[in-house]
């Protein structure tokens, strides 16, 4: 290696370190933003951001990778993890596992292979290693992404559950918020603990439940929930709410069901083709003995 390359190697070198330093300091928060924060200002996703639960390594490296590693997230991976019950800070260290895995299989294998076939190691598992880790680090967006419409089917089934468990509590002659509040500590499923945080929010800050139900409601995309606190509210005016909730949590259903039943539909529809693969092939080899013959006679 000649000497200027060796001064570019260790000038690149130097500014990595010095780079990842300064990027693993904190950093002092606007005070506008913060000001904002505290104030409510932003939409449904910005309220009902959480705090990085700090439970395990893992998460405070998804937390420290989360604050320093500009790839934000869009509202529909805020939304799915929300519904999941998952922290921000446990997909980054998901993404970091990923991403680590990505790095050193492709490395190692590239080398090993390199090795065997050229008797050196050359600049291939370098690349492969990078292309890996980059592949590793969406891994994790990925597999959110696939799972979104399973995820808001469970979301709304434990809906359907969530309000026949507030119906059970209206006949026992509990008071609207009592009955959403008990339905909801039954249950520690992504949308039930959603729920619990949102009552208990509304009722720390002395709030309405209804509306917070309706926030929560937006922001995890979510109008049936929505629906069941208007019809909980009619509990203000003096109205009977047990009949109104079983007839809307049947409403709720006959549409679910409904939409599953056009979805299984369509996948019945889209498996056909793998059905016929094997007349085409036994026809095609049918069609090629006869055509041999034709072409060889």
């Amino acid at each position: 290696m000649t000497p200027g390359w060796a001064l570019l190697a260790g000038v690149l070198v130097a500014a990595g370190l010095v780079a990842l330093v300064a990027g693993l300091r904190r950093s002092t928060p606007g005070l506008r933003a913060a000001l904002d924060r505290v104030g409510g200002a932003g939409g449904p996703a910005e309220a009902y951001e959480e705090a990085p639960r700090l439970g395990s390594a893992s998460e405070r490296w998804g937390a420290l990778l989360q604050r320093h590693v500009p790839v934000p997230l869009t509202p529909g991976q805020r939304r799915a993890l929300r519904l999941q019950d998952k922290s921000v800070a446990e997909l980054y260290a998901d993404k970091t596992v990923m991403a680590v895995i990505g790095t050193v299989l492709p490395a190692l294998l590239g080398s090993g292979a390199s090795w065997v076939l050229t008797g050196h190691v050359g600049v291939l598992p370098a690349v492969a290693a990078v292309l890996g880790g980059a592949l590793g680090f969406f891994v994790p967006d990925l597999l959110l992404l696939r799972s979104g419409a399973e995820t808001r089917t469970a979301a709304l089934e434990a809906l359907l559950v969530f309000v026949d468990l507030v119906t059970l509590e209206r006949l026992a002659n509990a008071s609207a918020p009592q009955a959403l509040l008990r339905a909801a500590s039954l249950s520690q499923v992504g949308l039930f603990v959603q729920i619990r945080t949102a009552l208990e929010r509304a009722s720390l800050e002395q709030q309405s439940p209804y509306a917070e139900l309706r926030r929560l409601a937006e922001s995890l995309d979510l109008p049936e929930l929505a629906d069941v606190a208007d019809v909980m509210q009619l509990d203000e005016t003096g109205a009977a709410l047990s009949g109104t909730l079983r007839a809307r949590v049947r409403e709720l259903r006959d549409a679910h069901l409904t939409a599953e039943q056009i979805r299984a539909s369509a996948d019945a529809e889209g498996m056909t083709i793998y059905m016929t693969l094997p007349a085409m092939a036994f026809g095609l080899i049918l069609l090629t003995a006869a055509l041999l013959q034709i072409v060889l006679g």
